[in-house]
């Protein structure tokens, strides 16, 4: 048996327990006198907090010690949560707790993680994925999660965020799970289990805005902010001011935090396209440095981008220095849901005209967009990406953005009638080589729509609701007259619970056995050969919706994917040379003979080299 060990990250932030007491420190250069205020029973005790150089307020003290309540006032007046609280039990706007991170005996001391060419990756929002909405929740799900073949979970943004919803990307205390899904115990525990069955777990952190409801920093440290570059959320964090080394240093403690204190074995960086840093070395290539000097040195951890830009010189081969492992692949989302759905408008006007083409593109290269102009962004998107490794591209048929970016929260489980079409997008997901992700009940045909959900005050509730009229305004299917769910209400979010109930009903059953079907031939089969292919190859074949993509090995083999994604039958010369792996159509070797792809067809092959003697 594994001992078992504490672990704590330290840093220059925040409450530190010590030998001497508890050390309290803040970064707020826009100060002139900070105060620790101690709170117990209603009464309030005030500490001076002394003033030491660049900005900082510091002191250590005795009458603190694990589970103080505590807050910190700026120039005798304005009270906030300490920004690098580990734990805030009465939500963001209250006080912060003293939190012992050595408290939890860790059982999972010989992990060591997963490599991430064995990636199968599932979504979920702790809030909405149980009844219970919980850390404690989703650990009983976890022999659920390993035998359907999921290797690592990604849990969305759990960072303290206003009231008792959301979808967490509205965090405004980086360091604390929110309390409405458990204590830091409860997360620990949670990915202590998770580890005992060989399932690893990342977090969704998000580094380019707070929350616009409980967070101070304006007060006294606008240097977190900057003018100069804007957001769709405002002023742009400032990674490359003249006091952006703090700021950086922020961040990146944070990073190392989840990894070292929690043990998270990878991070999904949200939305880094409106991160604006001008500076050498770019934030994120420092960031991935210090990672993989860190913990990176003794056991996998994998760093994920979601980044509009298809910035393909921020990704590398799996673990590389100063490199991410991979990005979220829009790409190969978009041509999926508009071969499946038709729909062409908003950003999926790109994709209208030739999706297959420009799928077929996507799973045998990278991305689909390496520098053509793009029509819905007005100018040229992405870079090559020919030379990176499938394991660079996490591929998704769904996930939280795809379907909480429609008005109505629908799933592709309503919105796509025809069940072989459903199959062979599933069958290109999971068997490619590249990672894929699964959305939280997608494996079963989950109905629950996911619309965006929170709980902020009156004024900014209308804001909100405004705001996402304006967004769906560009979709023509949305326009004005369609009535949309209130982000603010309680209802919109019980809507999203998922029904565990309807596993065993005839149609979720057959889709949950294909996924599970898939998953089991992805590691048999798949697994093995991701770190031997060398590159892709795409050839469109005759007719419209028919592609192959040929990945070859470093031994000389050859993967092939033969695909007919549309609904018509399509000529084709012979190709399904070797084993088959996995085909939709129950005699496919027959249909080719003749000269033709059935519909909705997805074949695969693995083809050995031919061994001289």
């Amino acid at each position: 048996m594994a001992s078992t060990l504490g672990r704590r990250h330290r840093m220059p932030f925040g409450a530190q327990l010590t030998a001497d007491g508890v050390r309290f420190a803040l970064w707020a250069p826009a100060a002139a006198r900070v105060d620790l205020v101690l709170e117990a029973g209603g009464a309030e005790r005030s500490i001076a907090m002394q003033a030491l150089p660049g900005g900082w307020f510091e002191v250590v003290t005795q009458d603190a010690h694990a589970g103080t309540l505590y807050r910190l006032r700026i120039d005798g007046a304005l009270k906030v949560a300490d920004p690098a609280s580990r734990f805030n039990p009465e939500d963001a706007e209250g006080p912060s707790a003293v939190v012992d991170p050595c408290a939890f005996a860790w059982p999972d001391g010989a992990w060591r993680g997963r490599p991430w060419h064995e990636a199968v990756i599932y979504e979920l929002h702790v809030g909405t994925f149980t009844p219970e909405g919980s850390f404690a929740g989703v650990e009983r799900q976890l022999d659920y999660l390993a035998a359907l073949g999921i290797t690592v979970i990604e849990l969305m943004p759990i960072a303290d965020f206003p009231g008792a919803r959301g979808w967490g990307y509205d965090g405004v205390l980086p360091f604390a799970p929110d309390a409405s899904y458990g204590t830091p115990a409860d997360l620990k525990s949670l990915i202590a289990a998770a580890h005992a069955r060989g399932l690893a777990v990342m977090l969704d952190v998000v580094y380019n805005h707070f929350g616009p409801e409980g967070n101070y920093l304006n007060h006294y440290a606008p240097q977190f902010f900057t003018e100069r570059h804007r957001t769709p959320w405002g002023a742009a964090i400032d990674f490359d001011g003249p006091a952006s080394r703090t700021v950086r240093d922020f961040f990146i403690h944070n990073a190392l935090y989840w990894l070292e204190e929690y043990h998270f074995d990878g991070l999904r960086f949200d939305a880094v396209h409106a991160i604006f840093d001008d500076s050498e070395p770019h934030f994120f290539r420092e960031l991935a440095a210090s990672l993989r000097a860190g913990p990176g040195s003794a056991r996998h951890i994998y760093l994920v981008l979601e980044n509009n830009a298809n910035a393909a010189h921020l990704l590398g081969a799996p673990g590389a220095q100063a490199t991410h492992d991979a990005q979220w692949n829009d790409d190969v989302h978009h041509c999926l849901h508009v071969i499946l759905t038709g729909e062409a408008d908003g950003y999926y006007a790109d994709y209208a005209q030739h999706p297959q083409e420009l799928l077929c593109r996507a799973l045998a290269e990278g991305f689909a967009y390496q520098g053509e102009a793009s029509i819905y962004r007005g100018g040229p998107r992405g870079q090559k990406s020919a030379h990176l490794p499938p394991t660079a591209f996490v591929s998704f048929l769904q996930n939280h953005d795809q379907i909480g970016n429609r008005a109505h929260g629908e799933r592709l489980a309503q919105l796509v009638g025809s069940d072989a079409a459903r199959l062979a997008a599933a069958a290109v997901l999971l068997l490619s080589p590249a990672p894929p992700l699964l959305f939280m009940g997608e494996e079963w045909g989950a109905l629950e729509p996911f619309t965006y959900f929170c709980d902020m005050s009156a004024e900014l509730s209308v804001k909100i609701r405004e705001g996402r009229r304006r967004e769906f305004a560009r979709f023509g299917r949305f326009a004005a007259g369609h009535e949309l769910p209130d982000p603010g209400a309680q209802a919109t979010f019980t809507a999203a619970k998922l029904d565990w109930t309807r596993l065993s009903e005839g149609r979720h059953a057959h889709v949950l056995e294909q996924h599970r079907r898939l998953l089991a031939i992805r590691r048999r089969d798949i697994v093995p050969l991701v770190p031997l292919i060398r590159q892709g190859r795409c050839t469109l074949l005759e007719g419209n919706g028919t592609f192959a993509v040929d990945w070859s090995l470093k031994d000389g083999s050859l993967l092939h994917l033969l695909a007919n994604l549309a609904p018509a039958t399509a000529p084709i010369v012979g190709r399904a040379a070797g084993r088959v792996i996995f085909a939709t159509h129950p005699d496919i070797r027959a249909a080719v003979s003749n000269n033709e792809l059935p519909p909705w067809s997805v074949t695969w092959l693995l083809e050995r080299a031919r061994v001289s003697t």
